[in-house]
């Protein structure tokens, strides 16, 4: 397994963990209330913070523990790379259309927020999956 095929299951497993902590703790919040006296931004930027760090983390100790692979890339990566981001960009593109019409609709700010975070998370999650499925099925 190349490095960059490790480092996107890492981007995999932190992109499924992350927000479903986050939304597991933050969602619970909302029934019952009103959604406007919800704290959800700074527990959002932990989040995200707290997936970014990981990532970073994780994908140090992997470089430790694989050094011989730890910074070869390949054609094969790079065109695999290019094609899970160019999905990603294409899911991305497609949802931001919600939280562009909760905005228009004069949505709550909670609700453009979570769909554009959710988004945000969908394309990560889609480009990793494009990704992996490349790698196993061979490119």
């Amino acid at each position: 397994m190349s490095s960059e095929e490790k480092r996107t299951w890492i981007s995999a497993l932190v992109g499924v963990v992350v927000p479903i902590a986050y939304l597991a703790t933050v969602l619970s919040k909302v029934p019952g209330t009103d959604v406007a006296s919800i704290a959800y931004v700074e527990p959002m930027l932990i989040s995200i913070g707290v997936g970014i760090g990981a990532a970073i983390v994780l994908a140090i100790v992997s470089a430790m523990a694989w050094p011989k692979d730890a910074d070869r890339t390949d054609e094969r990566d790079r065109e695999i790379n290019r094609r899970g981001e160019y999905v990603g960009f294409y899911v991305m593109s497609i949802a931001a259309i919600a939280p562009l019409a909760l905005a228009m609709a004069k949505a709550e700010h909670f609700w453009i927020a979570h769909a554009l975070y959710l988004a945000f998370v969908l394309a990560a999650l889609v480009s990793s999956v494009v990704k992996i499925v490349a790698y196993r099925q061979g490119w």
